[in-house]
């Protein structure tokens, strides 16, 4: 195996690429001419996103069964320093949990995407 490549389901695909590009500085690989699809690279790390629904099929907001299924998925991101993750995160109004070392030995801070998507950057201590 040469890498993974999750591919998450989004609500707004534009609110989604805002999130893991403007804020967490992913580029763009390549994405569908009709926008429902994208793949996103940051050094090593890869992430698919794929909305959830056709246009003519999307509800007027996010269905909260579907947002509480996505607290069963987590994106360990590798970060070298995540003190400075958590500082520039909160600077930009981002609700993250101040970094903490787990029993066994990685600093963590733990967030969430606007679909619910849980993250944690994490870099052995």
């Amino acid at each position: 195996m040469r890498g993974l490549c999750p591919l998450i389901q989004v609500f707004d695909m534009d609110v989604s690429l805002r999130f893991y590009c403007d804020l967490l500085g992913f580029e763009i690989v390549e994405k569908s001419a009709a926008g429902g699809w994208a793949w996103l690279r940051h050094g090593n790390a890869e992430l698919m996103l794929n909305t959830a629904y056709d246009d003519d099929q999307r509800p007027q907001k996010p269905d909260p069964a579907r947002l509480l299924a996505h607290q069963d998925t987590g994106l360990f991101i590798g970060c070298p320093d995540v003190e400075g993750a958590y500082a520039y995160l909160c600077s930009k109004g981002v609700d993250a949990s101040k970094p903490k070392v787990a029993w066994y030995g990685m600093k963590q801070m733990y967030l969430k995407d606007p679909d619910g998507f849980g993250i944690c950057f994490q870099w052995k201590a």
